[in-house]
C-alpha cells in the first residue's frame, strides 16, 4: 500500500499512519487525527487524499483510541478531525470550543445511533424490548462471561474509547451491573467478530453498537435496539460529568447521576484555529467536506469487503464514483485529484 506508512512518532500515543508527502516542500501541512473504526478511517482517508493531491500539502494521519487521539489534538499535535461523535464528548470539549482554540467545521454524515441490542432470535423469545427487560430471572444465564460466569456479558466498548465509561455508568444506573459485565472486546475489530461470530454460531448477542457501519448493513446481522429512558440534555450532561471524572480518576471516582439513551446525533467535524488561521483553503474544504449516510454506508461496505481496509483504494474508490465532492474544493484543485484517478 503505497499511500500509507507506519509512523513512529513522539507522540502522548504509540503509534500512527503517516501519508506520503507529495513532495519536500509542501506549501502547507496538515496532521490528521484517526480513530479505530471504520467510518472514522474512510473520512480520514478521502480528506487525506484530496489534501495531499489536491492542495499538495504534507499530510500526516495518527490513528488510535478517542482519549490519545483528543489529548494530541488540544495540544496541538494534531489539527484536523474529520468524524467527531460529539455528544459523547461534551465536557472535555466544552473549554476548548469557549477558549477558541479549537473551531467547529459542521456536519460530517447527518445521521447515526449508538444503542444496546441484542440479536432478534433471542429478543423474540424471551421478549427482551428494554434494558430493563435484561433483568428478568434468567435472562443473564443466556448471554453468560466465559470469565465470568456468575454475569452475563454485554460485549461493550474498547476502554479507550469514552463510550466504555459511558456503558459503565449506564450499567450502574439501570441496575444492571450486578449481572452483566461491561465487557471490553479489546478492538474494534474484536467487537465485530464478537457479533458477527455470534450469529455465525447462533449463539445470544447482547452488545453495544453503532450505526453507520458495515456490519450492521450485513443481511446476516438483525439485531433489536433495547429501549433506554428517553434521551433528556441534563440527563446527558450530569452524566458526562461523572464519565469525565471517572476518565480522569479511576472507576471509584463513580457517583450516582442519572442515565438514558444515546442521541441520534449528527457525526461532526474539527480542526485546530491556528491551524485554520494558516491554511484557510484546506480549512473550507474541511468545513465543506459531508457525506450522506447512504453513501458512508456504501463507502464502509466497499472498505471493508472489497479493499480489505486499504484508504487509498477506498478513496480513491469513492472520488472515481461520486461528483459531491466537487462542491468541496476549488476546479483547479479538483482538476488535480482527477488527474491521480
Amino acid at each position: 500500500m503505497k499511500f500509507l506508512k507506519i509512523l513512529s512518532a513522539s507522540l502522548v500515543f504509540a503509534a500512527g499512519l503517516s501519508l506520503n508527502a507529495t513532495s519536500a516542500n509542501a506549501k502547507c501541512s496538515a496532521h490528521l487525527g484517526d480513530f479505530d473504526w471504520d467510518s472514522a478511517n474512510v473520512h480520514t482517508a478521502i480528506a487525506s487524499y484530496v489534501i495531499e493531491k489536491g492542495f499538495g500539502c504534507d499530510v500526516q494521519v495518527s490513528k488510535g483510541s478517542t482519549t490519545p487521539i483528543m489529548a494530541a489534538f488540544f495540544d496541538g499535535q494534531i489539527q484536523v478531525i474529520t468524524e467527531l461523535w460529539e455528544d459523547n464528548l461534551v465536557e472535555l470539549l466544552k473549554p476548548h470550543f469557549a477558549d477558541g482554540s479549537i473551531i467547529h467545521m459542521g456536519v460530517n454524515t447527518p445521521a447515526s445511533e449508538q444503542a444496546f441490542w441484542v440479536d432478534r432470535a433471542t429478543a423474540e423469545a424471551h421478549g427482551l424490548k428494554s434494558v430493563e427487560d435484561m433483568k428478568k430471572p434468567g435472562v443473564w444465564e443466556l448471554f453468560k462471561d466465559p470469565e465470568d460466569p456468575s454475569k452475563g456479558r454485554l460485549t461493550s466498548c474498547i476502554s479507550g474509547w469514552t463510550c466504555y465509561t459511558i456503558n459503565y455508568v449506564k450499567l450502574k444506573e439501570y441496575g444492571l451491573d450486578e449481572m452483566y459485565t461491561n465487557f471490553d472486546p479489546g478492538s474494534g475489530g474484536a467487537l465485530d467478530a464478537a457479533i458477527a461470530g455470534g450469529f455465525a454460531k447462533g449463539k445470544p448477542v447482547f452488545s453495544y453498537y453503532w450505526t453507520p457501519t458495515s456490519l450492521m448493513g450485513k443481511p446476516e446481522i438483525d439485531m433489536v435496539r433495547l429501549e433506554e429512558p428517553k434521551y433528556d440534555s441534563d440527563c446527558w450532561q450530569n452524566m458526562s460529568v461523572v464519565v469525565e471524572d471517572i476518565k480522569a480518576n479511576g472507576f471509584e471516582a463513580y457517583k450516582p447521576s442519572c442515565a438514558c439513551e444515546y442521541k441520534d446525533m449528527a457525526l461532526t467535524k474539527t480542526v485546530r484555529a491556528d491551524w485554520a488561521a494558516e491554511n484557510p483553503e484546506v480549512a473550507e474544504f474541511i468545513k465543506g467536506y459531508s457525506l450522506p449516510t447512504e453513501t458512508v454506508n456504501n463507502l464502509l461496505a466497499y472498505y471493508v469487503d472489497v479493499s480489505g481496509g486499504d484508504m487509498e483504494s477506498t478513496a480513491m474508490w469513492y472520488l472515481e464514483n461520486n461528483s459531491e465532492w466537487l462542491d468541496w474544493v476549488p476546479s483547479d484543485v479538483a482538476t488535480k485529484i482527477r488527474g491521480t484517478l
